[in-house]
This record gives structure tokens, sequence and C-alpha cells, in this order.
């Protein structure tokens, strides 16, 4: 199996931490998030990764490596300037296989990453999102409106529930044709490229744990996560 890790923001939700480090290199317990995610990637069966790199790149290609230390064999690809969330694949269209992982290096989730794949396999669809649930709560009172603009239902701080995306997914080379070249190209653009055109979308569902490092909050509750759970992360 081969993965591409993107790894070229900025990172500018979590500063002023990642004035100094890029988020890939923030520390979580005695590793680096992007070491957690490369050992769990070896370990579900990946041979080869692929890092987009471009804010402080020298710096995150000089703390990895060339990967022998996780079992990986790791490439770069530099960003002149930034391409999006899936803008890179294009760059590097030449070296995906027909089928493929990618994801952002940010994440601390303990997803099975061999059933990812296998699913994106199986359905045959050109994108596999990896999806979970995610609460959110609404702090103000919520009126529905008729036309006549009567209140017919009001709602005191309600909660609701979404399926979102958690930033990894499982590929085919189908989707490069719907990414422009050298141009910025998001996976927001991506969908509406691929549901505009009929294609097929299909899910992972996944109801293990998950966490997005963007902001400061969300760094705190992934060092008390991976420092309760480290064996779900990293087992030995």
């Amino acid at each position: 199996m081969k993965a591409v890790v993107l790894a070229g923001g900025k990172g500018s939700r979590l500063r002023p931490y990642t004035a100094l480090i890029p988020k890939p290199l923030m520390p979580i317990g005695d590793h680096t998030i992007v070491e957690i995610l490369l050992r769990q990637l070896a370990r579900a069966g990946v041979t080869d990764v692929v890092m987009c790199v471009g804010h402080q790149a020298a710096l995150i290609e000089a703390v990895v490596g060339e990967g022998s230390r996780y079992g990986l064999r790791i490439s770069y690809q530099r960003e002149d300037t930034p391409l999006g969330t899936v803008g890179p694949l294009r760059v590097i269209e030449r070296d995906l296989p027909e089928r493929f992982l990618v994801m952002n290096g940010d994440i601390l989730s303990d997803l099975d990453f061999t059933a990812l794949h296998r699913t994106g396999e199986s359905t045959g669809s050109p994108l596999t999102v990896a999806v979970c649930e995610r609460a959110s709560k609404i702090d103000l009172g919520v009126l529905d409106l008729g036309p006549d603009g009567r209140v017919v239902s009001f709602r005191e701080k309600p909660t609701y529930t979404f399926w979102v995306s958690m930033g990894i997914y499982a590929m085919s080379r189908g989707v490069l044709r719907f990414i422009p070249e050298g141009r910025p190209f998001g996976f927001d653009d991506l969908m509406h490229a691929l549901l505009g055109a009929g294609e097929p979308v299909a899910t992972f569902p996944f109801r293990g744990h998950w966490l997005d490092i963007g902001r400061s909050d969300d760094f705190a509750e992934a060092q008390d996560e991976f420092e309760k759970n480290r064996q779900r992360y990293l087992p030995e």
C-alpha cells in the first residue's frame, strides 16, 4: 500500500506554537503527531509514503527522514506555492498506484487503515471518505418559522449530530482527472466536482477515536488522550 501524507499547511490556528514548529512535528507525549501516524501506517501494511510539504519543509524532512526507523520508504514533494488539500496529488500523479490512501498529517486516530483501503477497493468508488459523527450544540433558542413568519416550533439550545470528514481518504487514480494542475484545489472542490459529475462517493463510517489537531484546545485534548490510551494508538 502507498499513502500520501499532507503536511504543507502553516497551522495558523495553532499559533504561537506553530511559529517555530510545523504542525506535523507538534509533540504528543514523547512522539510527534506525524510519527504516530507513520508508525500506524507501517503497522497497517503501508510500505511507501509521499509527504507533501511546504511550510518549514526542510525541518520536517530533517526530523522525519527517509523512513527506515518507521519501516517505511518516505519521499517528499515540496510545494513552492500552497496547492490546497488535494492539489498536490496532480504533482505526484506519476508516482501513484491505482489505489492509495491520503490523509492530513495532524490527525490522532485509531482508525484501521487496512480496512479503509479494502473498503475503497470493494466499493470501486474513486473516493471513499472516512467519516465519524460529531455533535454541535447551538447555545441559543432556535425557532422554526412558517411561510407567514409565525413560529411553528421552538427548541432551546438544541444539539445536532452530523457525519463529518476525518481528513482521511481512500482514493483511486480516477480522482486525478478532476484535479486541475498548477492551482490550489481543496477537498471541498473535489467533492463538488465528483458529485457534479455524478461520480459515486463512498464512506467508511468510524466510531473510534479521532482528533484533528487544529486548535489549542484540540492539542491539549490530544495530549491527554494519548497518555491515557497509548496502547490504542501505538500497540507494542
